[in-house]
């Protein structure tokens, strides 16, 4: 697409896009005012309603303290133009003056760090002498500069910091595709439109992660998609996927590199038209194959077409079609999913095979998490579990019983720090069961445990046939004079829906609300695409409806007049 071309799309997209907005700052020392379309443009068409703004030039210091309080921010805080023409003029400088230098720009950036530090995500490029130094033989004084500044960049940046590697991008797209001199000495506009849209690319798997937005399970077909050739036709002995071989080394991989984000938390699955028992065969006894049956979350192996297939994946897992990503080496089968089924990704094996790897590594960032968790390990195991408790289930009549059996029981946490990553990913991954659907970071949820105003209370899930992990959240805000409270965000993993631990956990809630002599709590339901199953979830909780739109209906709820449900089966115990 061509620049012209994104910007009018971009627009377009401006008009049609009604999620929640999400704003972005980016703070710059050169020109960057064309990165505004990319950015809004990468978040749109994956329905974040952005709005991007450029600070004031070479302003970064103060326009830290004006943007604090947006979504995200990000820095190009370019070393060619901290002071005038110090590319070349650093060169000329001595010992002392290089320190002071040295030292002011340290102590800017630990300002600019302290005054973003409740900022959702701050995006601060590495310093690069790169355009100007990459010529010189030897390690000349502004790449010594560049790296002092990295490394008291690299210590001192909190969790909320992603730190982005500009030379990594210079050398995907080249050098001379990154960099135009003529506006740099003109206007210093230092960038290309080539250099924005590659780094927005760079920047954008952060972006959808924190908004929920990453990608959580992965799906192949079989024949020449893990393995090179076809099972019903070439036979068990004839396919490929041994690193000996030259076709083999490819799909040995590809294979390795689900493993590696599988062991990440992404789910892994098949989608392929074949018998199942040659497919079973090959996953559990041929010693090239990497995936076995513990790391395959799912198997979808019938002659049914691959639409109904992937409908059922999603039904089974419990996710959204939006968050699969099927691979397939049939033209045909990708453009029937492209046509049916448009909320899954799909990539098409390349007719090229050595290709193949690239493709799949060029869109990991599809799958981005900003932090890794216990559960995310166990995800995998997780979903067996679950098999084995929908088995159970079928054992049984009546669903009370069933429930009764499992043994549950829930741990709740109050403001425990040792369990923010998993809490802040739960914002973002969780759609289905979510009253508000907020997401936020890590540095959101630590501002709400440190606050006197606020309390986070989260929940493990435990019963006779494994452990769920932390898999329910709630986060209130206090009105302390007032004896008030709102609950803000109030939310389950969907693998744990259907049990009543909802209600067992709102007992709980409003229990500590009594004893904090909470009066009145307050309470909204925020509708999403994904959250209309828990549309009444507070009208059969004993809230009061207020007010209601096509949006958003609002609660109240005297804490005097609350009905417990004190759900018998489900044993709670107080963590910390």
């Amino acid at each position: 697409m061509k620049y012209s071309e994104l910007i009018t799309t971009n627009r377009q997209l401006a008009k049609r896009v009604n999620t929640p907005p999400y704003n972005i700052a980016i703070l710059s020392n050169i020109v960057v005012h064309p990165i505004i379309d990319f950015v809004e443009y990468a978040c749109r068409i994956m329905n974040i309603n952005a709005t991007a703004i450029v600070g004031d030039y070479d302003n970064i210091i103060q326009d830290s303290q004006k943007y604090c309080d947006y979504d995200a921010t990000i820095i190009f805080w370019e070393l060619c133009n901290l002071t005038e023409r110090i590319h070349y003029k650093i060169e000329l400088f001595n010992d002392e003056q290089i320190n002071i230098l040295l030292d002011k720009t340290k102590s800017e950036i630990d300002y600019v760090l302290s005054k973003l530090n409740k900022t959702s995500l701050v995006i601060f490029n590495k310093f690069t002498s790169f355009p100007f130094s990459r010529f010189s033989p030897n390690i000349n004084k502004l790449e010594q500069f560049s790296k002092k500044l990295n490394q008291h960049l690299l210590e001192k940046a909190p969790p909320n910091v992603k730190i982005i590697d500009l030379e990594g991008i210079f050398a995907s797209i080249g050098i001379y595709r990154s960099i135009d001199f003529r506006f740099y000495y003109s206007s210093k506009a230092l960038y290309t439109i080539d250099f924005y849209k590659s780094y927005v690319d760079h920047i954008i798997p952060s972006i959808l992660a924190i908004n929920g937005k990453a990608k959580k399970v992965l799906v192949f077909d079989c024949d020449n998609t893990l393995w090179k050739g076809i099972i019903g036709e070439d036979g068990y002995q004839n396919i490929e996927m041994s690193e000996r071989t030259k076709s083999g080394a490819i799909f040995a991989e590809i294979q390795g590199i689900a493993l590696s984000l599988n062991k990440s938390g992404v789910l892994l699955g098949l989608c392929t038209k074949n018998n199942y028992q040659d497919i079973e065969e090959v996953i559990k006894h041929h010693p090239d194959m990497k995936l076995r049956m513990e790391q395959i979350a799912i198997i979808k192996c019938n002659w049914d077409d691959k639409v109904s297939n992937l409908l059922q994946i999603a039904l089974e897992l419990n996710v959204g079609l939006d968050s699969i990503v099927f691979i397939d080496d049939s033209a045909f089968e990708i453009n029937l999913i492209k046509e049916h089924l448009p909320e899954v990704t799909v990539l098409q094996v390349p007719e090229r095979l050595y290709y193949y790897p690239e493709l799949l590594r060029e869109n990991l960032g599809l799958f981005y998490n900003l932090s890794n968790t216990k559960e995310d390990l166990q995800r995998a195991e997780m979903y067996k579990q679950q098999e084995k408790r929908e088995s159970l289930l079928k054992k049984y009549t009546n669903v009370e019983d069933y429930l009764t059996s499992l043994g549950l029981e829930i741990t709740v946490y109050e403001d425990d720090q040792s369990i923010v990553s998993r809490l802040s990913q739960l914002t973002q991954k969780t759609n289905q069961f979510n009253l508000t659907t907020k997401r936020y970071s890590e540095v959101d949820i630590m501002n709400f445990i440190s606050s006197s105003d606020s309390k986070v209370l989260a929940f493990n899930t435990n019963d006779k046939f494994g452990d769920s992990g932390i898999t329910g959240l709630c986060i209130i805000r206090f009105d302390k004079i007032q004896r008030t409270a709102l609950i803000d965000t109030f939310l389950m993993s969907c693998r744990i829906i259907g049990r009543n631990i909802e209600y067992a956990f709102l007992d709980f809630i409003i229990d500590i609300l009594k004893k904090n002599k909470t009066s009145y709590l307050k309470a909204n339901y925020i509708r999403t695409p994904k959250n209309e199953q828990v549309n009444n979830f507070y009208d059969s909780c004993s809230f009061s409806l207020i007010k209601s739109d096509s949006n958003i209906k609002e609660y109240n709820l005297w804490i005097k007049d609350y009905k417990p449900k004190r759900i018998e089966y489900i044993t709670i115990n107080y963590g910390k």
